[in-house]
């Protein structure tokens, strides 16, 4: 198996990464055959698996829009994933060109492709981490050296919260970071969840077993379930909804049916 001088040593290119399949699915080029072919695996279940990515984004740069608009001009970006074009620095720097932003990702491709496309941009960071371990991320130097968490911080949790099992208490991880961050902070995140996928959920069940077999376990949520993440913040309105109804930029009813899967929310913190 050719290995792209881009890799990272010490990597095992012959197993699926969640980040990776994300970025094939939004046509990037960062992925290897492993992840392709899982990813193929899971589209036939769900065919529109890359309008949902797509959604996903969209909904993302919404919400950093939203962020610097209400003022806020730092940005924690948990699962950040491998960089693509509109990412939340160039997003929130369109209206504040002093927008500061810490990318965190424990995948090893993902974390040397952003500091390699961040290299000398002395207003962003990237962070190896893990949204299960709150602790370090809130307490390492990329994080305590770039953002001020006495001032509103925008946390992004996007299309991350569902790679988390019940059994690692993901609530309690958003609960330990919301609470270090100032009143007026914001939580922006997004949910998988069968509600609202335009297949049977036997259907949907399909791409689970496909993520399950590579080790990295989703797990869909319902509405009520994904609005436990946000206790402790105000709702922003339209509140907790599938994510072309967020602050939507056109007719939602445009977007493709795949686009409604899942719920995409931003809270304030009190």
């Amino acid at each position: 198996m050719d290995r792209p001088a881009w890799a990272p040593q010490g990597i095992d290119i012959s197993v699926p990464s969640v980040s990776r399949m994300y970025d094939y699915y939004l046509g990037g080029s960062h992925n290897f055959e492993a992840d392709r072919e899982a990813a193929r695996r899971a589209m036939g279940y769900l065919p529109g698996l890359p309008k949902i990515m797509q959604a996903n984004r969209a909904f993302m740069r919404r919400a950093v829009r939203f962020a610097v608009e209400e003022g806020v001009g730092q940005f924690l970006d948990i699962g950040s994933g491998i960089p693509t074009f509109g990412n939340v620095h160039e997003v929130a720097r369109e209206a504040d060109p002093g927008a500061r932003v810490v990318y965190v990702d424990h995948d090893p491709v993902a974390v040397a492709h952003s500091r390699e496309i961040l290299d000398g941009d002395a207003r962003t960071a990237v962070l190896a981490g893990d949204l299960r371990t709150p602790r370090h991320i809130l307490d390492s130097p990329e994080v305590t050296g770039l953002l001020d968490l006495d001032r509103p911080v925008a946390l992004l949790l996007v299309a991350v919260l569902h790679f988390v099992e019940d059994a690692d208490d993901p609530c309690a991880a958003v609960a330990e970071l919301c609470e270090a961050l100032a009143p007026g902070s914001l939580l922006v995140a997004t949910h998988a969840s069968y509600e609202g996928v335009p297949v049977p959920a036997e259907q949907a069940g399909g791409v689970v077993d496909v993520y399950r077999d590579i080790r990295n376990p989703l797990v869909m949520r319902s509405r009520e379930e994904f609005a436990a993440f946000f206790t402790g913040c105000e709702p922003v309105d339209p509140g907790l909804v599938p994510m072309p109804h967020w602050r939507p930029d056109g007719p939602p009813e445009q977007e493709d049916p795949y686009a409604f899967s899942g719920f995409a929310g931003v809270g304030r913190r009190r």
